[in-house]
């Protein structure tokens, strides 16, 4: 007993005034974020904020599940598509088989080429035409193409604006939101008379919340943004090509 008591000596006796000092340092090393608390006590403006960014947080991560299928499912079935278009000899078959893929931006680029040409090849078989005229026919089956681009790229791109709005906006929705709550906080603190560490630590750190909410809704947007915009540039390259190609076909065996 004599060894523990000289071993204890150096820390001092544990009196209770210093047993009770010791107990707010441990409870506040416990003491976990309220955000239950913090959301109640930000008042209206700040529970707006809070509201508002969760909803586009929530709309953002709907949109990129979303389009993340949806790039996806074109990318493969496009692929699909080109490969039965370089392997198959015959129109009527290839048409056949970008009907059974309907989510690729390439067949419906074809689809829309290939109906469009079978209008100019009948009304060439029926009557006699000059150049100009095939000229015109070759010049209907390239807007044909054109046009089919373009509506595959806008349905590429539908709702991926909003993620670049969000991107863009929500840091500054937060700190519009920290920003109020510090001048709430600074009004209570002039209101108590009262400005120590202890008063105005918890209020300036409970309205840096909207400004963690914003980043939180911010980031993962403007990185499905970037990805997006990238991938959909690439099949609208590739919708450009395979234009491209298709035309020097159409001209080779229907124009010649």
């Amino acid at each position: 007993m004599l060894e523990i008591r000289n071993l204890l000596l150096p820390f001092g006796p544990m009196t209770p005034s210093s047993l009770a000092a010791s107990v707010p340092l441990a409870a506040a090393a416990g003491d976990g974020i309220d955000y239950f608390q913090i959301i109640s006590s930000a008042g209206l403006v700040g529970q707006g904020v809070l509201l508002l960014l969760a909803g586009a947080s929530a709309v953002s991560w709907a949109i990129i599940v979303n389009k993340t299928l949806q790039i996806r499912r074109a990318e493969r079935e496009s692929g699909k598509f080109l490969a039965a278009f370089w392997q198959s000899k015959r129109l009527e078959a290839i048409y056949q088989a970008a009907e059974a893929l309907p989510s690729s931006p390439i067949g419906a680029v074809f689809r829309a080429g290939y109906v469009e040409l079978s209008k100019v090849t009948q009304r060439k078989e029926g009557e006699a035409h000059g150049m100009s005229d095939e000229l015109g026919g070759i010049e209907n089956v390239e807007r044909a193409l054109k046009r089919a681009a373009a509506t595959e790229v806008t349905a590429l791109e539908r709702r991926v604006s909003f993620l670049g709005t969000t991107a863009s906006a929500a840091p500054f929705v937060g700190l519009f939101g920290t920003v109020w709550g510090i001048m709430r906080a600074f009004h209570d603190i002039y209101r108590m008379g009262n400005a120590n560490l202890a008063t105005v630590a918890r209020p300036i750190s409970e309205a840096l919340i909207a400004t963690a909410v914003g980043l939180f809704a911010a980031i993962p947007a403007v990185v499905a943004y970037n990805f997006f915009v990238s991938r959909i540039r690439v099949l609208d390259g590739e919708m450009q090509n395979f234009s491209s190609d298709f035309l020097n076909i159409v001209r080779r065996h229907f124009f010649s």
